[in-house]
């Protein structure tokens, strides 16, 4: 049985991290507090900018006069890759890393070349170590600090991309934020846009006719459609920004305090030894006594 002063050092050593696991958790669920909220409301302006581009889209001539919507013959995927810088959240990173692994691994198995464009150090650290070819690794800002000008920035490089023929398909794999306990890996559709239909392929006479409105498009409707696409693709991909960093500052205070937890049942466990060793000790020093009491006598 270990010494009293050893356990006692042990005993003091597990008080400290949960000390230091109990402040992570508190400050992981004011953090979540914040993005959670800046999340949710920013959910209907998503909506609300898909609507309106929906209203727009029966009036373009067709997918031939609008890039993005453009299908063709996939020879190779990207994928933006929207991961934590830090760790200490648990199994959010690996959840993710390993689903993109998989992801990469069947588009490799179809003869597809696959190409990664991170948001994150682990996910930038995690594909370099098993040799995937990332194109540009977002460091400034970090997704804590991330605005809106930064998803401006991806979303331009995710354009550039598939518009001069880098890529024949971009994808967007992030944590989708579900609940306190719940948030899923997310493999989306990014471009070319499939989730509105233009022209003939709008989204049907009866769906359309709700959108009808009585305005002038100046200088045309496709001109129109060009320019606002981009903004859009902007939002889907703060959106899925916000969502990363709702689920990692979830996860993180969920790992957190687990660990919290761990570590007071650990020190409980600790002190019953600790006190059983102890009183093994009084006992027998109360022998020694006792028997040199009557050894005397």
């Amino acid at each position: 049985m270990a010494n009293l002063k050893e356990l006692r050092g042990r005993i003091k050593s597990v008080a400290s991290i949960a000390q230091i696991t109990r402040a992570m958790e508190m400050v992981a669920s004011m953090k979540l507090r914040k993005v959670q909220s800046k999340a949710q409301g920013f959910r209907p302006y998503v909506e609300e900018i898909r609507r309106m581009i929906a209203a727009v889209a029966d009036k373009v001539a067709g997918e031939g006069d609008v890039p993005l919507f453009q299908v063709r013959d996939v020879a190779t995927v990207g994928y933006l890759v929207i991961a934590s810088d830090r760790g200490l959240c648990g199994s959010y990173n690996s959840n993710l890393l390993f689903a993109v692994k998989k992801a990469a691994d069947e588009q490799i198995a179809k003869g597809r070349k696959v190409k990664f464009w991170v948001y994150g150090r682990k996910a930038y650290a995690w594909l370099t170590r098993r040799g995937f070819a990332v194109e540009r690794f977002f460091v400034e800002p970090a997704l804590d600090k991330a605005d809106f000008a930064a998803a401006k920035v991806v979303g331009q490089a995710l354009v550039e991309a598939f518009t001069s023929g880098a890529v024949d398909e971009m994808r967007i794999f992030a944590t989708r934020f579900q609940s306190m306990i719940k948030f899923v890996p997310t493999d989306a559709q990014f471009l070319p846009i499939r989730s509105i239909g233009v022209g003939d392929k709008a989204a049907g006479g009866a769906a359309q006719a709700s959108f009808a409105a009585d305005f002038l498009l100046e200088p045309d409707a496709t001109t129109i459609f060009n320019r606002l696409m981009p903004r859009f693709l902007e939002t889907v991909v703060y959106d899925a920004m916000l969502q990363a960093l709702t689920s990692e500052h979830a996860s993180r205070r969920m790992a957190m305090k687990g660990a919290t937890d761990a570590a007071v049942r650990m020190n409980k466990g600790l002190k019953k030894v600790y006190n059983r060793a102890r009183q093994e000790n009084i006992t027998k020093e109360l022998l020694d006594i006792v028997g040199g009491a009557s050894a005397v006598s």
